[in-house]
C-alpha cells in the first residue's frame, strides 16, 4: 500500500492539468478588474461629451 501511495504522490505532483484552470481563473479575474476599473470612467466621460453635444447643438422648438 505504501509503494501505490508513494507513486500516486507522485502523479499528483507532476500533474499540471489543474494548473491551467488556475491560470485561467487568474486571467479571469484581471480582465474583471481591468473593466470595473475602466468601463465606469470611460461611461462617464462618453456620457459628458454627449452631454455637451447636445447643449451646443441648437434647440428645435
Amino acid at each position: 500500500m505504501n509503494i501505490k501511495f508513494k507513486q500516486w504522490w507522485g502523479e499528483f505532483l507532476c500533474d499540471e492539468e489543474g494548473a491551467s484552470a488556475i491560470e485561467y481563473a487568474l486571467i479571469a479575474a484581471m480582465v474583471a478588474l481591468a473593466l470595473i476599473a475602466f468601463v465606469d470612467p470611460i461611461n462617464t466621460a462618453v456620457s459628458n461629451l454627449f452631454g455637451q453635444i447636445q447643449s451646443a447643438l441648437p434647440s428645435s422648438e
